[in-house]
């Protein structure tokens, strides 16, 4: 009987090893590039989010949240930020931190653990009236494997398209960012382009989808 506690100590610390060591194994890192694939559109600074399963940005057909419209109209990635970072199935947010340029790519990375190996992502087309490009909870890699996923642009449906500077902030346009009360189509749906109804020519700012490509692969770990 002697032997007993030392014993039970010696298991017991086997058992933590264990938990520990498969707490670690299920942690990841997640390497997102992406692609900017359009002629002229800018990408403003990319949100980019790991989550478990029932975290959604939007659902097509259905009303823009009002942080998703603020990332759509003025490329502002606060609002979303801090309602997914009050999500508890959400586990990293993390951002570019500046704009994308046509034909430019970059990449986010982001931790995640078992359980939360889903991804979103988004953020605006510039000079557009509320275009944005995203991921809507889609799943990580497993292994060595990398996905690659093609992004339309979507429309927050939050903002008419008058295609008028006056309500399109960035470089090209330098309007307003936000327009609340401004109405639109008033739910979330694949944009239509540019048509040069207002100050944009649509031979120089129109698109065809997609227009990003978004790369994902698990990183390396450090040693």
């Amino acid at each position: 009987m002697k032997y007993l506690l030392p014993r039970i100590g010696a298991i017991a610390l086997s058992l933590i090893s264990l938990t520990s060591q498969s707490v670690l194994a299920g942690e990841a890192n997640f390497e997102v590039t992406i692609s900017n694939l359009t002629r002229n559109q800018t990408f403003t600074p990319i949100l980019v989010a790991s989550h478990a399963p029932g975290v959604k940005l939007f659902h097509l057909g259905d009303p823009a949240s009002f942080e998703l419209s603020a990332l759509a109209e003025g490329g502002d990635v606060a609002p979303l930020t801090g309602v997914l970072g009050a999500n508890p199935k959400v586990v990293d947010i993390a951002d570019s931190g500046g704009l994308l340029a046509p034909g430019q790519s970059v990449t986010v990375t982001v931790s995640a653990r078992h359980g939360a190996r889903q991804l979103s992502l988004a953020s605006m087309l510039i000079p557009t009236n509320d275009a944005f490009i995203s991921l809507n909870g889609v799943k990580a890699p497993k292994g060595k494997k990398t996905i690659v996923y093609w992004s339309p642009a979507y429309d927050a449906g939050s903002e008419p398209n008058d295609e008028l500077c006056a309500n399109i902030p960035g470089p090209v346009c330098g309007g307003a960012g936000g327009s609340p009360g401004a109405g639109g189509e008033d739910y979330v749906h694949i944009h239509a382009g540019i048509h040069g109804i207002g100050d944009l020519a649509a031979d120089a700012y129109d698109w065809r989808n997609p227009v990003a490509k978004i790369t994902i692969r698990r990183a390396k770990k450090s040693h």
